[in-house]
Formats: structure tokens, C-alpha cells, sequence
């Protein structure tokens, strides 16, 4: 699992990852409550993990390039945000319960 900062503000969660040249591979951004994201002013891409309230997977976003909006499904509680690609194809699917913290 990735060594995840929680960003629980309102600021925090706004800025995100803004203005960083990278993100290093195994760490991780936990925004939370956050219901959708954005990639303005971000110079790389992520993978963006939406789970509910319990850590369920709703929807896996790989590889979002910077300048994009990208809307949560439905009962999306947090956001985990990686390095694009840092997270395998099989490491993680929709309806798999994650646990950060």
C-alpha cells in the first residue's frame, strides 16, 4: 500500500497535488470527504481510486492527465490519488474494499 498523506481541509483537498513536479511511486494523496477531482495546474498524470463510505472501490480512473475534471459515481465518500501506473491492472478492482490508515 502506498504512503498516503490525508488531506481532510477544504484547502487541502482543493490544492491536492497542484504545482508538484511528481509524485513519488508508493505515495499517495487520501482526499476525503471528496466527491470528484481535478487535475488543474498538475504537471502528470494519476490513477484515481473512488470509494465509499466503507472503502468499497466504486470506479478506478487510470492515467488522468493533467487539466482534466473527473466526477466521482454515485456514493463516492474519498479519493485516493498515485502515480499513473504505479497501481497493476489486477492489484485492485471495482468492488474490492480498500483500507488506508
Amino acid at each position: 500500500m502506498p504512503r498516503v498523506h490525508l488531506a481532510a481541509r477544504a484547502h487541502e483537498r482543493f490544492f491536492g497535488l497542484m504545482g508538484r513536479a511528481s509524485l513519488e511511486s508508493g505515495a499517495g494523496l487520501w482526499l476525503s470527504p471528496c466527491r470528484s477531482i481535478h487535475t488543474w495546474f498538475m504537471r502528470f498524470a494519476i490513477d484515481v481510486i473512488f470509494m465509499d463510505r466503507s472503502g468499497t472501490v466504486l470506479r478506478i480512473a487510470r492515467a488522468v492527465r493533467p487539466w482534466r475534471l473527473v466526477w466521482a459515481p454515485w456514493g463516492t465518500h474519498s479519493v485516493l490519488e498515485v502515480a499513473a501506473g504505479w497501481l497493476p491492472q489486477d492489484a485492485l478492482r471495482t468492488g474490492d474494499r480498500a483500507e488506508i490508515g
